[in-house]
């Protein structure tokens, strides 16, 4: 049974007293949970507070955003696996949409980063998702199996079972727009064929796929009650400590 995971992807919002208030208020709502993992991934200025105020708890775990996959040296404005180490971060998410479209990050150069955050013993995030003229051409499952081959390679079944693969339909992405659970639920499911035919059946059932795309309270349920949907990386509701609980809550075990 894989254990469902949420988390929060707060982008470029929350300063360090934002960050704070919402930890307190957060923990307030999710007193009672159990049973599943919680990952919140702020700004890299607020991981210095949340690290001291949640001191290696094992109910929240810390996520950082991105990372750099050299070691050290003259890459200005970046941050290495060891900055976050030393900060106890547990994941990093790698290859979101916004990355990608944005900042112009390839297949090859995400998967640097997957390799450099096993090498330093991070859990990555890796984010697939396809654009909605991708979908509409019917090439969605073909994206999928691109980027999830191109930013795999090298990595072991046991370094897969250690990955979190977050798809993300990039059309439902910040729009309000969401993904049937109908339709999740067929991605997530080629999802892990795709990783079946990259190591085997039993490995790939192990990975965890989380979807993200416009997750808000009132659809987290139907999501992740879905075979393949094994939690949610939440982007504008993770914003609200009483919202984002709401999400927590509907990945708790029945």
């Amino acid at each position: 049974m894989r254990k469902k995971i949420i988390a929060a992807n707060w982008k470029m919002n929350m300063t360090i007293g934002e960050a704070e208030s919402f930890l307190k208020d957060f923990r307030l709502e999710i007193e009672e949970v159990t049973g599943v993992e919680i990952v919140i991934a702020p700004p890299f200025t607020a991981l210095p507070k949340l690290s001291e105020l949640l001191g290696g708890s094992q109910k929240v775990r810390l996520g950082a955003q991105n990372f750099y996959f050299e070691k050290s040296g003259a890459y200005t404005g970046e941050i290495s696996a060891a900055m976050l180490r030393d900060l106890f971060v547990r994941y990093v998410i790698i290859g979101h949409s916004e990355r990608r479209q944005i900042f112009g990050e390839t297949d090859s150069f995400i998967n640097k980063k997957v390799l450099a955050a096993h090498a330093s013993e991070l859990k990555p995030i890796l984010c697939v998702g396809e654009t909605l003229e991708e979908r509409e051409a019917g090439k969605e499952k073909q994206v999928l199996e691109t980027q999830l081959r191109g930013g795999l390679a090298g990595v072991s079944a046991e370094q897969l079972v250690e990955t979190v693969i977050a798809y993300e339909p990039v059309w439902a992405i910040g729009t309000g727009k969401t993904a049937t659970s109908a339709q999740a639920q067929d991605a997530h499911a080629h999802v892990r064929a795709v990783l079946a035919e990259l190591t085997d059946a039993a490995t790939a059932d192990k990975v965890r796929i989380q979807y993200g795309g416009s997750v808000k309270p009132a659809n987290a349920l139907e999501l992740l009650s879905q075979p393949d949907i094994d939690g949610a990386l939440v982007g504008g509701a993770s914003l609200e400590a009483r919202g984002f609980a709401e999400i927590v809550k509907a990945g708790v075990p029945a």
